[in-house]
């Protein structure tokens, strides 16, 4: 669609304002000159508002934006981050039924990547976040090469009273459990530069009631379960003294040891519910160039005898691959049921032969010399076999680097079973781990980086014995393992099927619903490309469909009836997303209230809706010329968040209940917004292409118009083609 925003008129102003502005010294130079000097100054009348003008750049740089936004979990507070595009930020707590506000400078943050690192506790009583060095101290510091170090502030929300921890680079609350706070520090410079390194630093532990803290030394990694009741730290000390796996008792203050050893401890990992965790452990050896690592995992810690102890060395194990170790580039993990470990294996490199790696060195020294004053060429070369091009190899280095085979140990049988290798590289367990899936991508991966057609064959992995069974040959759209764990979802010409993994067979689910689940609307080389599925149900008896108007609760199994859940997208061209909005679900829970996102495909309104139990349709709570996002929920609670935005209104937070009624404005991002000249409104312009283009279909177009537009009067105008742009009628274009 086309997109249509005229820019000129500011342009114009600015000019005007330019070639008729006086110079305010000389201004008032000739006031005082004509003032008579034996009468009274008159008092001065009250300033006149400023007329709205043009945006400089400098109002650009300051033009804020909101990020990292939360809600508390009883819904009574919300945080978020206020970035201008260039300069200092800070972090707001806004009461959402009250009139509490508490700002707190956060000096220069990163606007993108890596978020903020921010949290409530448990009860809503706490917050804590990182703050960075304001401006002039982050350029100080780059400009030293010395590193940027963040400071934990802890904030009481019934006060706004702040409490500041210098030199902290990660912090956590304590689970459901809202009791305490860990704050990690920066390990000291000397120790980074050390030889002999060791990556273990401070660890504060603050009890938040009474204000008490430990210090725990060489903390590698720490990790609260999800009840915070318990607190696993991998300690990490120079000379691997004392270096282990240790268990606090949150109540008690009580440490045990779980596991040391003269090694080195990483990628800690608790299950979901904190009944197990699994570490890594790593040991140098002469002969190779990194460590050799072992998995060690605890699980049974609700038990009353207590946790149990399981340990996999490959060392011990004579059929684990030769020339391969566990890889510390992925993190251990237990099935649901406890009976196995997963984990990734690689490459063990050894170490090259000292005298042939000196004499090596030796005539890398010479040559470098010869070459000193010649102009190397900067030479990349690209085997025309290679099925990767060779800028995609550039930049998947790294991956390929860490790249590890999936594999796993199993407990009961004490058996080590490799699921991933090179002729099936990628692996991906499913839910409830009974099966996984693996694609084989071979025979068409040099023509899927010359046309962008990518495909696969596909085969069911059994993880209680790694038989592999060859379920799908070339195939194109290959999209999830179900949460029944036992079926899998992919489309083929125009339809879904689902795939069973007992029985190997495949059922055609769409075949009988009243619905096209082709993308029509996608313009890349691609037959019949499919909308994109919306998920699996938590029952495990149906899947979740788009077709790109309505969705659809397609039964697994291919018996029964579909059901659409939205009723009337294809009918009055509405566009339904669901929303997720509770951040720990993995499937789709039919019995609960679901929420959609809607778009009027020709209207360009927008809104939210809901659709209740056992009653297809929506219900829309919001529907208006504007655009709405980040619809989220309070853990505890049935307070809502999302935001609003027009043409000319950024986006900001606003709070509801569950029926979204009556929202309350949270934010303000840009107040001063009101200074400045803005377009006067938005046009939506019908068209059709002409019919020789062979596209005599209707089509769409957004008019912005400039600030003080007068109708009738011609303005030049910029003409922005791309794709379906004019979806962005109602949206805000930040400056």
């Amino acid at each position: 669609m086309t997109r249509l925003r005229s820019f000129a008129l500011p342009v114009i102003l600015i000019a005007v304002l330019l070639a008729g502005a006086a110079d305010p010294v000389v201004a008032e130079n000739a006031a005082v000159q004509d003032k008579p000097a034996d009468k009274p100054a008159a008092p001065a009348a009250p300033a006149a508002p400023a007329p709205p003008r043009p945006i400089a750049l400098r109002d650009i740089l300051a033009w804020k934006s909101i990020g990292a936004a939360e809600l508390s979990p009883d819904g009574s507070w919300f945080m978020y981050r206020l970035s201008p595009l260039e300069g200092e930020s800070e972090v707001v707590l806004k009461q959402v039924a009250g009139t509490k506000e508490h700002r707190f400078p956060i000096g220069e943050a990163p606007r993108f990547g890596g978020g903020m690192r921010t949290g409530f506790s448990a009860d809503s009583k706490w917050a804590a976040f990182l703050s960075y060095p304001g401006t002039t101290e982050a350029k100080s510091l780059r400009k030293d090469k010395k590193r940027v170090q963040t400071t934990a502030v802890l904030v009481d929300l019934a006060t706004g009273e702040k409490t500041e921890f210098e030199k902290v680079r990660g912090l956590a609350f304590s689970g459901d459990n809202p009791g305490f706070l860990a704050l990690q520090r920066y390990a000291p410079e000397a120790q980074e530069k050390d030889k002999d390194k060791w990556t273990g630093s401070d660890l504060l532990v603050r009890e938040l009631a009474t204000k008490k803290e430990i210090n725990i030394g060489n903390v590698a990694e720490y990790a609260f379960d999800k009840a915070g009741t318990r607190l696993a730290l991998l300690i990490d000390a120079q000379g691997q003294a004392g270096n282990g796996l240790q268990l606090r008792d949150m109540a008690s203050g009580a440490v045990v040891s779980l596991d040391n050893d003269k090694a080195s401890y990483k990628s800690l990992a608790w299950s979901e519910k904190g009944e197990a965790l699994a570490v890594l452990r790593g040991k140098e050896d002469k002969a190779y160039e990194d460590k050799l690592w072992s998995v060690v995992a605890f699980s049974g810690f609700r038990d009353p005898q207590g946790p149990r102890k399981t340990v996999y060395d490959p060392a011990a194990d004579k059929s684990f691959p030769e020339g391969m170790t566990v890889s510390p580039d992925r993190s251990p993990a237990w099935t649901d049921s406890f009976d196995a470990v997963l984990f990734g294996i690689h490459e063990a490199k050894k170490k090259k032969d000292a005298d042939k790696k000196e004499a090596g060195d030796a005539g890398s020294a010479q040559k470098g010399e010869e070459l000193a004053d010649e102009d190397i060429p900067d030479l990349v070369i690209w085997h025309g076999l290679d099925k990767r091009l060779q800028s995609e190899q550039q930049v998947q280095e790294q991956s390929d680097k860490s790249y590890s085979y999936l594999a796993e140990y199993r407990v009961a049988e004490k058996t080590f079973i490799r699921l991933a290798d090179d002729t099936v590289r990628d692996v991906a367990p499913g839910p409830k781990q009974r099966f996984a899936v693996g694609e084989d991508i071979r025979a068409y991966e040099l023509d899927a980086n010359l046309d962008g057609r990518s495909f696969s064959d596909v085969f069911v992995i059994d993880l209680k014995t790694g038989k592999r069974t060859p379920a799908l040959t070339k195939c194109r759209w290959m999209f999830m393992t179900l949460f029944d764990g036992t079926h899998f979802l992919y489309y083929d010409d125009g339809h879904f099927f689902t795939y069973d993994m007992a029985s190997g067979k495949s059922v055609n689910i769409t075949r009988d619903v009243p619905a096209s689940f082709v993308n029509e609307d996608n313009d890349t080389n691609v037959v019949k490309p499919p909308d994109s599925p919306v998920g699996s149900t938590k029952d495990g008896l149906n899947v979740l469909l788009s077709d790109g108007w309505d969705i659809w609760s397609v039964p697994v199994n291919g018996s029964g009836k579909a059901v659409n859940l939205t009723v009337n997208g294809a009918k009055d061209k509405i566009r339904y997303r669901r929303v997720r909005i509770d951040p720990e679900e993995k499937a789709v829970d039919l019995a609960q209230t679901q929420y959609v996102a809607a778009l009027g495909e020709w209207t360009k309104r927008a809104g939210l809706g809901r659709i209740d139990k056992g009653k297809p349709g929506v219900t829309m709570l919001l529907w208006d010329d504007a655009g709405f996002g980040g619809l989220a929920k309070a853990k505890k609670a049935d307070v809502f968040v999302y935001t609003r935005d027009t043409f000319k209104d950024c986006p900001d937070w606003f709070a509801a209940d569950a029926l979204l009624k009556n929202g309350r404005r949270l934010t303000e991002a840009n107040p001063q917004q009101k200074d400045f000249l803005w377009s006067s409104g938005v046009m939506l312009l019908d068209y059709k292409m002409d019919p020789k283009s062979g596209m005599d279909k209707p089509l769409q177009a957004a008019l912005f118009l400039p600030a003080n537009y007068e109708k009738g009067k011609r303005y030049p105008t910029i003409v922005y083609y791309y794709e379906k742009m004019s979806q962005q009628l109602n949206r805000y274009a930040q400056p």
